[in-house]
């Protein structure tokens, strides 16, 4: 039996310069800034991760942000959309705050929803969409009422190389049941509430080049460590070469590239980002594993200074 994901647990890009990263993500659309650390490979660039007020499995978006990063191209082996849920009513809200901030945005349909469709400061596709599933975020910042605040994912639109083959995977490999076509799109879905739909657009597309703007990975959820296990296993029997489990002090993970291009990760739900901070400082501190804490000084005089500030409509 074909084990099955609840959806989406992160979407991890890249990006520029680091306030610009956070005045986007946390000053314009609201989310939290649940974790300030570093990427682990390279420890003079930012890992900062996005999300709920708990940075919860399916809200968490995360980025590498180093100033003077070349610009990437989006197109195929690489998530080509970001999609936010936010609750029923919420559109007209969201389309008016970013206009306010200079974002042009348009509306487009799928599958009989409209979603508005946007880019970030570094030209990352986003969209939103309502909803009625999935718990609304608690979480009010930077003038978003918690009733029309961002609740995570809604899922993505994977852009492949190969696009039977990643829908393939989709479906044996992690489970997902496909509940729609059209001429342009098929339509996947999860079990969880939210950060459960993807779309695949049904024409093969050419590669994209990874850098600034760029989707890196996405990872799927596993329950638990003993979850993970067994999906590693999973992967291994449907072919692919997993790699080992890792820990990333927040989740264990494993990674492994699905045949359209896409670098596919799992991840644990537990621990969390309460695990080395109180969640109602989330954020606040640079957070170092403890074999680079002896290097902090270093490593912090390396950094762009950043901040979490609210940020005013034009």
């Amino acid at each position: 039996m074909t084990k099955q994901t609840t959806g989406i647990h992160h979407i991890t890009a890249f990006a520029g310069n680091p306030q610009a990263n956070v005045d986007f993500y946390a000053g314009i659309l609201g989310l939290r800034l649940v974790k300030k650390t570093i990427n682990f490979d390279a420890p003079d660039v930012y890992h900062l991760y996005f999300g709920n007020e708990a940075g919860s499995p399916g809200t968490i978006i995360t980025f590498f942000p180093s100033p003077g990063s070349p610009k990437g191209e989006i197109g195929g082996g690489q998530v080509g959309i970001t999609t936010y849920v936010v609750p029923q009513g919420s559109l007209d809200f969201w389309e008016n705050r970013l206009t306010g901030f200079d974002i042009s945005v348009k509306k487009v349909s799928r599958f009989n929803e409209v979603f508005l469709q946007f880019t970030d400061n570094e030209g990352l596709n986003l969209e939103i969409v309502e909803r009625s599933e999935g718990a609304d975020s608690k979480w009010s910042f930077s003038g978003i009422p918690a009733d029309k605040a961002i609740k995570g994912f809604g899922g993505a639109v994977l852009f492949s190389t190969n696009a039977e083959s990643t829908m393939d995977t989709l479906q044996t490999v992690l489970g997902l049941t496909k509940i729609a076509q059209d001429d342009k799109y098929a339509r996947f879905q999860a079990t969880g509430e939210i950060a459960n739909i993807i779309d695949v657009p049904l024409e093969n597309m050419e590669w994209g080049i990874g850098g600034a703007g760029t989707v890196h990975h996405i990872a799927w959820r596993a329950n638990d460590y003993e979850d993970h296990a067994e999906w590693q296993k999973a992967v291994m029997r449907k072919g692919y070469r997993p790699t080992q489990i890792i820990d990333r002090q927040y989740f264990n993970a494993i990674y492994f590239r699905e045949y359209g291009g896409i670098l596919f990760e799992i991840a644990t739900d537990p621990p969390g980002f309460a695990k080395d901070e109180p969640a109602e400082s989330l954020g606040e501190k640079l957070m170092l594993p403890e074999w680079y804490e002896e290097h902090r000084a270093q490593i912090e005089a390396n950094l762009f200074p950043i901040q979490v500030r609210e940020m005013n409509k034009s």
